[in-house]
C-alpha cells in the first residue's frame, strides 16, 4: 500500500511495501521528518540513511535515489515533507529582511535530527494529515515560514542556500558529468543544473568531449556496467538501474551491442 498526500507544499507519505525511486532531481529544498521505517538517500557523496525521529534538509537541484523501508515490525514507511518553494522562500525574505551573503558551500543533505524544536514542528503539522480537516492555504503558509524560521535557528548560515535566488551558475562540463553520468535524467536537466541552454551544453560537451551527451553517457554507463559484473561480481538484473537504464531489456541488447557478447556471459 502506498498513500501519499499533498496539502499546498507539505506532503505525507506513507508506503507498506520497500520502495526504490529512480533518479530524482529535487527541485526545492525539502524539509523531511522520518515517522517511522527509514529511508536512504544515494547521491554524489555518497549515502544517508534516515530512521524514524530524524529530520533533514535537501538542498534543490540535487540529484539522487532513494529507498524507504518499512519498520521491522512491520509498520509503514511515514514521512512528513515540507517543500520551500521559491516564492515561500521571497516572501520569507522580504517580511524577514533575510537575504543571502555570499555562496552556500556547505553539505548537500544536512542532518538536523538533534532538533527538539523541528521535531515538536512536524509533530504539530501531522494532525492536519490524521484528520478531516486539511490545512487552508493560509495555514500551509504559516507553518512553512515556521518551518524556514526553524532552520535558520538551528544554523543561521543557510540562509545562503535558502535565499540564493539566482539560476545555477556555469560549472565545470567535464567534472560535473563525471560525477553525474549514471543519473537517468533527460539531457535538457543535465543542461540546466550545469547552468547551460540545452544548445550551449550541448555545444561544450562536444569541445569538451568530442563526442555527443548521448553516446558519450551510453558509453560511461556501459563501462562501468562491465565492471561492477566483472570486478565485484555483480548480475545484470542488479546493476541496469544503478548505471541509469530503465529496463534490463534495454540494457542487454545495449551491452551486447558495445561489447559484442552478452553481460550474463561474463564470468
Amino acid at each position: 500500500m502506498t498513500a501519499d498526500e499533498l496539502q499546498h507544499n507539505i506532503l505525507y507519505s506513507c508506503t507498506s511495501e520497500r520502495k526504490r525511486s529512480g533518479e530524482a532531481i529535487v527541485q526545492d529544498h525539502v524539509l523531511s521528518y522520518i515517522i517511522t521505517g527509514s529511508i536512504t538517500f544515494y547521491y554524489n557523496e555518497g549515502f544517508l540513511t534516515y530512521g524514524p525521529g530524524s529530520v533533514g534538509l535537501l538542498r534543490k537541484n540535487l540529484l539522487l535515489k532513494s529507498i524507504k523501508e518499512p519498520a521491522a515490525n512491520g509498520s509503514p514507511f511515514q514521512s512528513l515533507n515540507v517543500f520551500f518553494d521559491q516564492n515561500s522562500l521571497r516572501k520569507y525574505s522580504g517580511q524577514t529582511d533575510k537575504i543571502a551573503h555570499g555562496l552556500y558551500t556547505g553539505d548537500a543533505v544536512i542532518n538536523m535530527s538533534q532538533n527538539a524544536f523541528l521535531k515538536g514542528y512536524f509533530e504539530s503539522v501531522l494532525p492536519y494529515f490524521k484528520s478531516d480537516m486539511p490545512l487552508t492555504a493560509t495555514m500551509a503558509e504559516i507553518k512553512t515560514h515556521e518551518a524556514i524560521e526553524l532552520v535558520l535557528r538551528h544554523n543561521s548560515r543557510l540562509k545562503n542556500m535558502l535565499f540564493d535566488f539566482r539560476e545555477p551558475f556555469k560549472i565545470d562540463i567535464e567534472a560535473f558529468m563525471g560525477q553525474n553520468y549514471l543519473y537517468n535524467v533527460p539531457i535538457a536537466q543535465f543542461a540546466r543544473l550545469s547552468g547551460r541552454s540545452l544548445a550551449t551544453f550541448k555545444r561544450d560537451f562536444k569541445k569538451s568531449f568530442n563526442d555527443t551527451p548521448e553516446r558519450w553517457i551510453k558509453k560511461r554507463r556501459l563501462e562501468r556496467a562491465h565492471f561492477l559484473i566483472k570486478e565485484q561480481h555483480r548480475t545484470p538484473v542488479s546493476v541496469f538501474d544503478e548505471v541509469g537504464f530503465e529496463s534490463l531489456s534495454h540494457f542487454s541488447d545495449a551491452f551486447k551491442k558495445f561489447f559484442g557478447y552478452n553481460a550474463s556471459s561474463i564470468s
